[in-house]
């Protein structure tokens, strides 16, 4: 139960994430977000919804694990483990924040998802 309570977290971050990446990038609620200046957020604007499509993926994913129940076992497992990759590769490249948003709440789940909690 707390386990899929935390997948379900998850999913719900990388659906706002989702939103800001492909629907705020270009808005002053965006530029704040990531750190932009306008003319950046314009330039970027398709790569961004690229990388929002991405983690729109991740969360359909843990969704699917959800919607599985005990036998999305292994999907939940597998799409946590790309989240906190993810996550871990966006701290060292990107923002350190990252790890905090995104890596540390997928190996909170995770661990639980192992636990069986």
């Amino acid at each position: 139960m707390i386990a899929n309570v935390l997948v379900g977290l998850v999913a719900l971050i990388h659906l706002y994430i989702v939103y800001m990446e492909m629907v705020l990038w270009d808005t002053p609620r965006g530029h704040k977000a990531f750190k932009l200046t306008p003319e950046f957020a314009s330039a970027s604007k398709v790569l961004a919804a690229n990388q929002g499509l991405y983690n729109g993926f991740l969360a359909a994913g843990l969704i699917w694990g959800l919607y599985l129940g005990a036998a999305g076992f292994q999907i939940k497992v597998f799409f946590l483990l790309c989240v906190a990759i993810a996550g871990l590769y966006g701290a060292a490249t990107v923002s350190r924040k990252i790890l905090y948003v995104q890596t540390v709440p997928a190996a909170v789940a995770l661990t639980a998802v192992w636990l069986g909690a």
